[in-house]
C-alpha cells in the first residue's frame, strides 16, 4: 500500500505542477520565476531557485509528522513528492537547462520531444501566453515530431 502511495502521489504531482506553473509562478510569484525565463540573473543561481525551498518545506512537514510513530501515509505522500522534485531537479536541471553538460547528446525521442516542449515554453519570455506547463508530460506535437524523424 505504501509504494502505491508514493507512487500514485508522484503522478499526480504532474497536475499539480502543472497549476502551480501556471497559475503560481506564471501569476503572483512571476517575480521569482521572471530570470528564469529572460536570463536577467548573471550567477549561478536565478531566484526561481527559491521555489526549490519553498516547494520542499511541504515535503520536509510530511515525511517529519508521517515519521512520529510508524510510518504512516503522510510519511509516504510525502516521498512522492520529493521523488518527483529530484526527478524535476535531473531532468529540468540537468538534462533540459544544461546546469552541467551531461546529457547532452541523447536520441531518444521521448527525451528530445521533452526537450522541445520546454523550450516551446521558454520562448516566451513573458508572464502570459505561455504553453506547455507541465514537466514529464509531453504533448503528443513533440512526440510526433521526434518519433517520425527515429523511424526514417
Amino acid at each position: 500500500m505504501n509504494v502505491l502511495i508514493t507512487l500514485l502521489t508522484f503522478i499526480l504531482m504532474e497536475g499539480a505542477t502543472w497549476i502551480i506553473h501556471k497559475y503560481v509562478m506564471h501569476g503572483f510569484l512571476w517575480v521569482l520565476h521572471r530570470d528564469h525565463h529572460d536570463h536577467s540573473n548573471e550567477g549561478i543561481l536565478e531566484k526561481n531557485d527559491y521555489f526549490f525551498v519553498i516547494f520542499s518545506l511541504p515535503t520536509i512537514a510530511l515525511m517529519y509528522f508521517g515519521s512520529l510513530k510508524d510510518l504512516n501515509y503522510l510519511f509516504f505522500i510525502g516521498l512522492g513528492i520529493m521523488l518527483y522534485g529530484m526527478a524535476y531537479f535531473f531532468v529540468h536541471d540537468i538534462f533540459i537547462h544544461q546546469r552541467n553538460k551531461i546529457f547532452s547528446r541523447t536520441q531518444n525521442p521521448y527525451f528530445l520531444a521533452l526537450r522541445r516542449a520546454h523550450k516551446q515554453h521558454h520562448k516566451h519570455t513573458g508572464k502570459e501566453d505561455g504553453e506547455c506547463f507541465g514537466f514529464l508530460y509531453v504533448p503528443f506535437k513533440y512526440f510526433r515530431m521526434y518519433f517520425n524523424s527515429a523511424k526514417k
